[in-house]
């Protein structure tokens, strides 16, 4: 796994707002355990008028089926089995764009 690759996440069940069932994730971080790090997608765009969201556009190469959001603020560690399979491959400037997010969220 690679930070950027997009992969379908089974989250699970959760409790109030976070983000649960079969959904694609951003990977941020592969760790040397059983755990990665993850950044949930959603389809509901009305989800952008969250502070540390990031909206990504389908293209071939982040292989989405429809506009979603990073909702960076559900960062998130799940267990590897949770991964299914991959997706595609978020673009660098969306990248970019998620980790200077990321500098914001954790100031």
């Amino acid at each position: 796994m690679k930070r950027g690759e997009i992969w379908l996440v089974q989250l699970g069940e959760t409790f109030g707002h976070e983000q649960q069932g079969l959904r694609p994730a951003i990977i941020l971080t592969d760790t040397p355990t059983s755990l990665v790090l993850v950044i949930p997608l959603t389809t509901n765009l009305k989800a952008l008028r969250f502070p540390y969201t990031i909206q990504v556009g389908m293209t071939k190469e982040n292989g989405l089926d429809t506009d979603s959001v990073a909702l960076v603020f559900h960062l998130r560690s799940i267990d590897k089995r949770r991964l299914m399979r991959t997706v595609g491959m978020i673009e660098k400037p969306v990248l970019q764009k998620i980790m200077n997010v990321i500098k914001q969220l954790v100031r």
